[in-house]
């Protein structure tokens, strides 16, 4: 094995069984049971590359100005995720979920993206809309109730945030297939579909008919698991007695986790996982093991069911704090730098304020808007009665 080099999981022991109890509840544990692909360590000291059980080797190949970039992303979307905590707690957003603790995990996969990639989101996946270039107002107007989502999909190639568990994983599986059957699969400048989706959500059926469609009918697919340990309130035992990524082979494809507090190893491998499924080989399982820093929405009080040391435990591995240490060790940047991407954050953070508190109100009737390209009379009967209602009122104006 060369210098440099790990290995991960072939020496770990065997995954805990029913009575054993899931693998986050081991107490400040680094590595899960089983292993992980990691490129960087809480301390921030980096591997050239590292090689999975599976026998494939990951590795990343950027210059200096790009591993500042990745820094630069999550510190930018960790602050703007920040300042929608803010606005929702000032009354000015209806509700926001969170991705504290998840930047790297989800910056890392999407910059693994190529331009011609399609990714499904949930409602959580900030950093990958910022990753595309979607302009960061876009989100927030879904959250204040003002629109249903203001990017195009065509455009960005990131399909709207969806609400409903799981259901997107359906979604990315139907559009995986179309490509097949566009014959845009088998070169390596082919189209691959991205679905991210919580530990949560692997307990949908949704998420394992999206597995058995995507299997059965070759899908240039990754199924971008981003394992934070809790649905909602429900601890990951609750979800599984093996490690998600373990669920693949019974499905027939390959499952690989990875550390999510490592945005250079989510980046090598859910790259890996793209580049399969463009030349024809089929979906990938990704498991990222992440952690929620954060409450699962502002509507959650996380207190309720998880313990103040278990936060701190993982607040040692924070994907940014990491990051800076790996870029301080490597002279990658000083600490000028850092104090330019904070102020650079807070302005665009500051800037995003501004621009949501102007975000005018709709007007009531709008929402009969776009339900159908021509109408119908039901939803025109509505819609009158909706306008006689709103004429009742002294000073209307619908």
């Amino acid at each position: 094995m060369a210098k440099g080099e790990s290995k991960v999981g072939a020496a770990r022991p065997p995954a805990p069984g029913p009575s054993d109890g899931a693998e986050s509840r081991i107490p400040n544990a680094d590595v899960p049971a089983g292993g992980f692909v990691q490129l960087l360590t809480p301390d921030g000291d980096h591997v050239d590359s590292v090689t999975a059980a599976d026998g494939t080797t990951y590795s990343v190949d950027f210059t200096d100005e790009e591993y500042r970039g990745l820094y630069r992303d999550m510190v930018t979307v960790r602050r703007l995720d920040a300042e929608a905590t803010a606005l929702q707690r000032q009354g000015e957003l209806g509700i926001w979920a969170s991705l504290l603790g998840q930047e790297a995990a989800q910056v890392g996969s999407g910059r693994a993206l190529r331009t011609q990639d399609m990714a499904f989101p949930t409602y959580r996946e900030h950093g990958v809309l910022y990753c595309r270039g979607i302009d960061p107002i876009m989100p927030f107007g879904l959250f204040r109730g003002v629109d249903q989502g203001a990017w195009d999909p065509n455009e960005f190639k990131v399909n709207m945030y969806t609400i409903v568990i799981g259901a997107q994983t359906l979604h990315a599986t139907g559009y995986a297939m179309g490509i097949n059957m566009d014959g845009k699969t088998g070169t390596d400048d082919g189209e691959a579909v991205i679905a991210y989706f919580g530990d949560g959500a692997s307990s949908q059926g949704d998420v394992n008919e999206a597995f058995i469609w995507s299997a059965v009918f070759n899908a240039p697919m990754v199924f971008f698991c981003q394992n934070n340990q809790y649905a909602i309130s429900e601890p990951l035992e609750r979800q599984t007695r093996i490690p998600l990524y373990q669920r693949a082979a019974g499905f027939g494809f390959p499952g690989v986790r990875v550390d999510g507090n490592d945005v250079l190893a989510s980046y090598a491998v859910t790259r890996h996982a793209l580049d399969r499924a463009r030349n024809g080989e089929g979906p990938t399982l990704v498991e990222a093991y992440t952690y929620r820093m954060g409450a699962h929405t502002t509507t959650d009080d996380p207190t309720r069911y998880r313990i103040a040391s278990e936060v701190e435990s993982w607040k040692a591995k924070d994907p940014i704090a990491r990051f800076r240490a790996f870029l301080g060790k490597q002279t990658l940047a000083d600490e000028a730098f850092f104090a330019e991407v904070d102020a650079q954050a807070n302005e665009v953070a500051l800037n995003l304020r501004e621009r949501v508190l102007e975000m005018p109100d709709p007007k009531p009737l709008s929402l009969f808007d776009n339900v159908y390209p021509n109408g119908s009379p039901h939803l025109d009967a509505q819609r009158d009665q909706m306008a006689q209602y709103l004429d009742s009122f002294e000073g209307s104006a619908h």
